[in-house]
């Protein structure tokens, strides 16, 4: 059976709608906001939503729907460029790890499990308490946070390339180790690490969040889904959209992630019957 452009399946559908609404939003949010979301309206404080503010406002009269546009925006940057750098030095320090082998391979294993051996969010902690907060501090330290497993897990992968005839071939024909890892052993581990960044994307959107959340993220007035939810505490009894809008924006971007990193492991998988 010729193999279709997709994998025609439900989960996978649904994680490009929810992945494409999430891109959708932060592009409109470039362009227009219904509100201003940093504009205080203390005429309007705690509004129920209506067709002036569809999502409420805030307890400063902020539009709670314009706030989780700008939201969306910083949280998708914060994640976008803290996945790419994961994605870049995790499979450098992976293939080179793995291909090497000998005390490269021990000595980088070693400072990664180190790594490993704490979570990623408190890991991230403690290098925001030394770097301070700010948007720089959080894309570093969430690279630095989620980088033992990806190289853990590239490395896992050209352990297995590594043994394949076409390597033994690269390497009898005289090539240079640095071509051999471009040319043959890393095209060969790429879908992997392509179904690894979106885990990566969504690990990182939660621990954003959670930074937001305990104050140590972005520094308001800057509004991210994270300090949203944290500023909507008091809140939470007589003004449940507070609450509810970010954290639906969170749950709904993770989960599309996640749809959408099976959809690309069932397309990559041989044994797929799409």
């Amino acid at each position: 059976m010729i193999r279709s452009l997709w994998p025609m399946r439900r989960s996978a559908l649904l994680g490009c709608i929810l992945v494409g609404s999430v891109l959708l939003t932060v592009l409109v949010g470039c362009l227009w906001m219904p509100y201003s979301p940093l504009v205080i309206d203390l005429d309007h404080p705690l509004a129920h939503p209506s067709l002036h503010h569809l999502f409420g406002s805030d307890q400063f009269g902020r539009d709670v729907l314009s706030r989780a546009m700008l939201g969306a925006r910083i949280s998708v940057s914060i994640a976008s460029v803290a996945t790419v750098l994961v994605i870049l030095f995790g499979t450098a320090l992976g293939v080179v790890a793995g291909f090497l082998r000998g005390w490269v391979d021990r000595l980088l294993m070693m400072v990664n499990d180190a790594m490993l051996a704490l979570p990623g969010i408190l890991f991230a902690l403690g290098l925001i308490a030394v770097l301070g907060t700010g948007t720089e501090s959080i894309i570093l330290a969430l690279t630095f946070a989620y980088l033992p497993p990806v190289v853990r897990v590239v490395r896992s992968a050209v352990l297995s390339v590594r043994e394949r005839e076409y390597i033994d071939a690269s390497v009898i024909a005289g090539d240079g180790v640095l071509y051999t890892m471009y040319r043959h052993v890393l095209p060969n581990i790429l879908p992997p690490i392509l179904i690894l960044g979106t885990s990566v994307f969504g690990w990182v959107v939660l621990s954003e969040s959670a930074l937001s959340f305990l104050g140590v993220g972005v520094p308001p007035p800057a509004p991210t889904w994270g300090n949203m939810l944290s500023e909507a505490r008091p809140y939470m009894d007589y003004a449940s959209w507070l609450s509810v809008v970010p954290g639906i924006c969170i749950a709904w971007t993770v989960l599309g992630v996640n749809l959408f990193g099976d959809a690309l492991r069932d397309w990559f998988d041989p044994r797929s019957n799409a």
